[in-house]
């Protein structure tokens, strides 16, 4: 009987004193927040997405990135952006009066006055524009006891100034951009592509009420928050019946249950992962706060972008039985070496290792490294496009014992020209140009090309002309690139490069003749029959140079090649090292590589690049039994122009007077090896531990003129030699008959002293 007796003595004052108490309570505080609230710009200037976007060369967005772990934050959504029926649940939900009021509703701060003093259950009196007022200001945000007087009466102080100095869209729209609403999720964009899958205003009146709910109880159950979303979704459908409404609740229940522990955005979204993981993590390095910019620019092409993404998918998935899941692309520009696409992976649907990016892992290139020892030996004159060269069963004396190369197909040749075995990929004639050069020469030039390789060249040894080393497919490709641009090597840009990069020189790596020539063998679909046959998917309407490379046991296969304007260069193979089944050059990464080159050049013309100044195109024939090859016209070098080539060597220098004696083919030592590593035993005599000494001497040369030293000392005389070397490091140098040196290897010998004298080296 007390309380309605108490009621009744009461009168309606009550609601009207406690505003005055509340009135008087901010006017006091205001000396203590006098601090100017913010504008709306600056909120929205300093509001950070938890996201980073790489753009493309266009600046539209390409991939998206998550890069703040402490909460989710999507994009800033405009009201206009947002969704009509959220609009309205949230004011109804949280502010009735917002769009009558000045940041205090004092209608409301009476009844929760009056309920308070009943200790009876009210919505409360905070107003939009109050919690906007502690999402700005952490000294006026709830604690986990709720908030203080001092607190409230400072959120109604500032809620009055932002009402003096904001509109009330805005007021709505910052709102919506900074209240948390379950877990991590902050702001209405994050929420709804977390939980819903969709742009925020493409919420229906369900999800904009189970949204609005949120705000009040963010981590509730799902029931919970579906029992308010309930009553938020009987007040925007007012005129509904109670069978209408019951069918309405029945419907948030399923929906909170289902939307609440669903993660519809992933981390990562887009086709090139692992370049904005690179790009992005560069920004944040050079920002000043550590923190990356919401945007980092590059130079990949999006619609070349996906498209690489997209063939690189569909060619591993025709591939799926051949155990095949991993590959990768790159593409170059080739006058700004700026990247217009960059796949690192085929993504974790088909991949175990996804996360590895492809493009800068090291993996064996097989074949695909034999064009650089061609040019190599093209520019030191040892061989021309049209030279014959053995392709017959060799077993080559090394450091590391006796090395036996074979071919793809087991299959041998004969005779063949320089031109139809790099074309057709043979190994054996490879292995037999690098015995010219040398592994060590060979090393250095791939080093000048940019491939930084892992071991020394006497660790790789001849192996080292079948693509034994480990490079990367940034490198490789960017050494095709350095072919097709003249023998220049060039950096690759991830940037758009400037005026100044574009006009900066690139240093030579290779001769530009030289270059030339093996872009126009590789060109050579007659001379690529012989292995690949005249349909090879490497043939295109346009002009394109390219070539293969197949790892040992099958582990990598590669296609890299150019045009004019393009390289392209393409991976696949498996991360974890494992062999795929019967993929050869022609099935694995070249289809991929001939469709990004159909798309780079259907509306613009790849013609024949036009040769260096210098190069002599003459016709020449061929006395190479059983085979032979027709007469054709071949590239030469100055000084290298040869018309008949047969397997009589001293008979092609008769018809080729006008060769430059000089830069004839020189003899060359072909045993030991440059690099090689030797032992010696006391247990064997010493007569058996003699080191054999051999080198090539071309037809016509003095071959008993030739003379060996070691340390300043004649070791031996002719083609061959015995020699009994002591522990230590030697340089083995081939002298003609004037002493000029005409080739030297490096070797090192190991072991103790020998128990008996060595006879004197022959002299």
């Amino acid at each position: 009987m007390f309380r309605p007796s108490l009621r009744c003595l009461l009168p309606s004052f009550l609601p009207a004193f406690w505003s005055a108490a509340w009135l008087a309570a901010l006017l006091a505080a205001a000396p203590a927040h006098s601090s100017s609230a913010p504008t709306f710009a600056q909120v929205k200037a300093d509001f950070r997405s938890s996201e980073t976007w790489l753009l493309d060369r266009s600046g539209q967005p390409l991939h998206r990135l998550r890069t703040d772990d402490s909460a989710r934050r999507g994009a800033w959504v405009a009201l206009a952006d947002v969704s009509p029926a959220l609009r309205q649940a949230l004011v109804l939900s949280e502010d009735k009066r917002f769009y009558e009021h000045s940041g205090v509703d004092w209608r409301a701060v009476g009844a929760a006055a009056w309920g308070n003093l009943w200790n009876e259950k009210t919505r409360g009196a905070s107003t939009l524009t109050m919690q906007l007022a502690g999402l700005l200001d952490d000294d006026l945000r709830q604690g986990g006891s709720g908030r203080s007087l001092r607190q409230k009466l400072g959120q109604a102080m500032m809620a009055r100034r932002l009402e003096g100095g904001w509109r009330k869209d805005e007021i709505l729209e910052a709102y919506l951009n900074l209240v948390p609403f379950r877990g991590e999720l902050v702001g209405l964009d994050a929420l709804a592509r977390t939980l819903f899958g969709k742009a925020p205003h493409g919420l229906n009146d369900a999800e904009a009420a189970l949204a609005a709910a949120l705000v009040r109880a963010p981590n509730a159950s799902a029931a919970r928050v579906a029992q308010r979303a309930c009553g938020v979704l009987s007040l925007m459908r007012a005129g509904q019946s109670a069978e209408e409404k019951r069918q309405g609740c029945i419907t948030l229940e399923l929906l909170a249950a289902g939307a609440l522990p669903r993660r519809a955005w992933p981390a990562s979204e887009g086709p090139a992962p692992h370049l904005a993981r690179r790009l992005i993590a560069e920004a944040a390095r050079a920002a000043p706060d550590g923190l990356p910019p919401p945007a980092v620019p590059s130079t990949l092409d999006g619609p070349t972008q996906r498209l690489a993404l997209q063939t690189l998918r569909q060619h591993l998935r025709e591939l799926r039985g051949r155990n095949v899941q991993d590959g990768a692309v790159l593409v170059l520009d080739n006058a700004t070496g700026e990247a217009l696409a960059w796949v690192g992976s085929s993504g974790s649907d088909l991949s175990q290792a996804a996360e590895v990016d492809g493009v800068t892992a090291l993996r064996q290139p097989g074949s695909a490294l034999k064009p650089f020892l061609y040019a190599q030996a093209i520019a030191q004159r040892r061989i021309t496009a049209a030279t014959l060269l053995d392709d017959s069963p060799a077993r080559l004396q090394t450091g590391g014992g006796l090395y036996i190369p074979h071919n793809h197909d087991r299959r041998y040749h004969g005779w063949v020209s320089a031109r139809v075995a790099l074309a057709s990929s043979l190994n054996i004639p490879a292995v037999r140009v690098l015995g010219m050069v040398s592994p060590e020469a060979f090393h250095r030039q791939l080093h000048d090309l940019g491939m930084r390789l892992p071991e020394t060249s006497g660790y790789y040894g001849l192996s080292l002309a079948l693509g034994s080393a480990e490079v990367t497919l940034l490198q490789l490709a960017n050494a095709y690139r350095a072919l097709a641009n003249g023998g220049r090597l060039c950096p690759v840009r991830l940037h758009r490069a400037s005026a100044a990069e574009k006009a900066a020189p690139c240093p030579a790596a290779l001769d530009a003749g030289a270059a030339f020539i093996v872009g126009d063998i590789l060109s050579d679909r007659n001379a690529r029959a012989l292995t690949f046959g005249m349909d090879s998917v490497l043939g295109t309407r346009f002009w394109s140079a390219a070539k293969t490379g197949t790892s040992k046991d099958m582990r990598d296969n590669w296609a890299v090649g150019y045009t004019p304007r393009h390289t392209v260069a393409v991976w696949v193979g498996n991360a974890s090292g494992q062999p795929m089944h019967d993929v050869s050059g022609a099935s694995g990464a070249a289809p991929v590589w001939a469709a990004l080159m159909r798309h780079l050049h259907q509306l613009a013309p790849s013609p024949a690049p036009a040769a260096p100044e210098g190069l002599e195109r003459v016709s020449v024939r061929f006395d190479n039994p059983p085979h032979g090859e027709p007469p054709r016209a071949e590239w030469f070098l100055p000084g290298t122009v040869q018309a008949l080539f047969a397997r009589d060597s001293a008979q092609s220098a008769q018809d080729a007077p006008q060769a430059d004696a000089a830069s004839a083919p020189k003899p060359r030592i072909t045993s030991p090896v440059s690099g090689s590593i030797m032992a010696l035993d006391p247990d064997i005599p010493p007569a058996n531990q003699r080191l054999r000494l051999t080198a090539a001497v071309p037809a016509g040369a003095a071959a008993r003129a030739l003379r060996w030293q070691a340390a300043g000392r004649t070791i031996g005389h002719g083609p061959s030699a015995a020699w009994l070397p002591l522990p230590g490091r030697h340089t083995i140098r081939l002298l003609d008959r004037h002493g000029q040196v005409l080739d030297e290897t490096h070797i090192e010998v190991r072991g103790a002293a020998l128990r008996v004298n060595a006879p004197a080296p022959p002299r």
